[in-house]
């Protein structure tokens, strides 16, 4: 009955970023919108949470594969398209957030038994390495902290999209990753082998672009 999650997710999310650059080194020019005519480098973005979801899938006793979510989470990504390399991507998400669709479940799933959320009421996820693998792919490499334990987490990731937002007018770009963490190795025992060990994590992203201040009125007038 486990359903448990490693981001970076998002870790993400998580989640992060590239420019792109093919497998064999060769670089190639990031997609701009038209209504983008200058590619801001190292571009700060902050999740849209409305559009991010952070999932998992557990193989349980066979029968079905278990799904749940992560709800609480906060964090940021760097996306830098001319050196993609130089991408970013840092999640923290709240254990006690967890969501199975079943009160009981999701009880039994921060307790000691699984997230010990008490404990540890914290996952990270930092990115420490981002190698592109195609025009839209790369893997980012980082450490998941789960249950005071840091593990080596790869996040196979896609580019979808940068644009501007044809509702909120922000300017957005969007991500999807996918993950597999062995619970076992941060100490999740319970169940086992029943309850798979491998831990299948999806994260959508939506980032909004932080956008630099506008000077406020008057701040250039002669004194």
């Amino acid at each position: 009955m486990i359903r448990f999650v490693a981001v970076a997710v998002i870790i993400a999310g998580l989640v992060t970023s590239f420019g792109f650059v093919q497998a064999g080194e060769k670089k190639v020019e990031a997609p701009v919108a038209a209504s983008e005519e200058v590619v801001q480098a190292a571009e700060h973005y902050t999740f849209d949470k409305a559009h991010t979801q952070v999932l998992f899938f557990v193989d349980h006793l066979g029968f079905s594969k278990s799904q749940g979510e992560f709800h609480e989470y906060d964090g940021h990504f760097i996306f830098d398209r001319t050196h993609p390399e130089k991408s970013s991507v840092e999640v923290t998400i709240k254990t006690s957030s967890i969501d199975m669709d079943h009160e009981k479940w999701n009880q039994h799933m921060t307790s000691a038994d699984f997230l010990n959320s008490e404990a540890f009421p914290d996952m990270v996820f930092k990115s420490k390495e981002i190698v592109v693998t195609d025009d839209n792919t790369a893997d980012i490499m980082g450490d998941l902290t789960l249950l005071g334990i840091t593990k080596p987490v790869t996040l196979r990731t896609t580019y979808n999209k940068s644009d501007k937002h044809p509702f909120s007018g922000k300017y957005v770009s969007g991500f999807s990753a996918t993950a597999i963490v062995k619970r076992s190795e941060f100490g999740m025992k319970y169940g086992l082998p029943g309850v798979a060990d491998d831990v299948h994590i999806q994260i959508e992203v939506e980032g909004y672009r932080t956008e630099k201040a506008e000077p406020a009125a008057g701040n250039n007038a002669a004194n």
